[in-house]
């Protein structure tokens, strides 16, 4: 890609911006254009330039995103080659590109290294986060219980049966204002999951940054395919009920298949790590 000015467009979330590290790296060196909450992922990165609009003219554009909007932003920036999914999320946005690219594998790290043309091996660049808040001095567990979807959340009284079954503190983070154990910003979540000796997640995006990480720990999985959506690198134990529905519908309520995972389970498979 030398001496080529490459753009790539994923906007957000978190877990999808993680998702695409591999891709950027791949395609390095990048700007990318990303919602401004989600910068702190792309501190210190050496292979992006992170942006929130666009100020000048690309040579080539990768829409990761998938969507109308994502598509007419690479549009926008004046690339003369556009690359997008032959299936992008929202389909009109196929017309904006001039190439079409298939996904390939199971996963969506996969698929956005099809994107950029390369096969592996996916490598993440994570910043180092900084401390914030009190954690515990010796081994802990993290869990960072909320998602964007309520329905691939675990009921929060689990959480607390969990707590008592662990042989290590339990620490439930989460925003500010969350109210959980540790509120922080992601700089802060960032440093917890270094520091944790395991991970409890869910389909979100503090479950996908441990997996970039490497952190050992249990994903809990609903309505979401583990396949597809799933911790990434292989350092993590999927739990996920057998009779689970694939639907990704965006429930306002904590799915049957997500309350199926009991307690116990969980805790057994954690203490393996620890």
């Amino acid at each position: 890609m030398a001496g080529k000015r490459v753009l790539i467009v994923k906007l957000g979330a978190m877990g999808d911006v993680i998702h695409t590290l591999p891709a950027a790296r791949a395609l390095a060196p990048v700007t990318w254009l990303v919602k401004p909450q989600w910068l702190p992922l792309l501190e210190g990165n050496p292979h992006v330039r992170a942006i929130v609009s666009l100020e000048s003219i690309f040579d080539e554009a990768y829409d990761f995103q998938g969507l109308i909007k994502s598509a007419i932003f690479a549009r926008f920036s004046g690339a003369k080659t556009i690359r997008g999914f032959d299936d992008p999320r929202e389909s009109p946005a196929r017309w904006f590109y001039t190439h079409r690219v298939a996904r390939r594998g199971e996963h969506v790290v996969d698929h956005n290294l099809a994107l950029a043309g390369v096969a592996g091996p996916a490598e993440f660049t994570i910043p180092p986060g900084r401390p914030e808040g009190r954690l515990p001095e010796g081994k802990f567990v993290l869990a960072c219980p909320l998602a964007g979807w309520v329905s691939k959340q675990w009921p929060r009284e689990y959480y607390e049966d969990l707590r008592r079954l662990l042989p290590v503190p339990l620490v439930l983070n989460g925003p500010p204002g969350s109210g959980l154990d540790h509120e922080s910003s992601i700089a802060g979540l960032i440093d917890a999951t270094r520091r944790a000796a395991a991970i409890v997640g869910v389909d979100s995006g503090p479950l996908h940054l441990a997996a970039a990480l490497a952190k050992p720990g249990v994903a809990i999985f609903g309505p979401t395919d583990p396949k597809r959506n799933g911790p990434y690198g292989g350092t993590m134990c999927v739990l996920r009920h057998p009779g689970a529905p694939t639907n990704y519908k965006r429930g306002t309520e904590i799915s049957p298949s997500m309350r199926a995972i009991a307690p116990k389970s969980v805790a057994r498979a954690i203490e393996e790590f620890l």
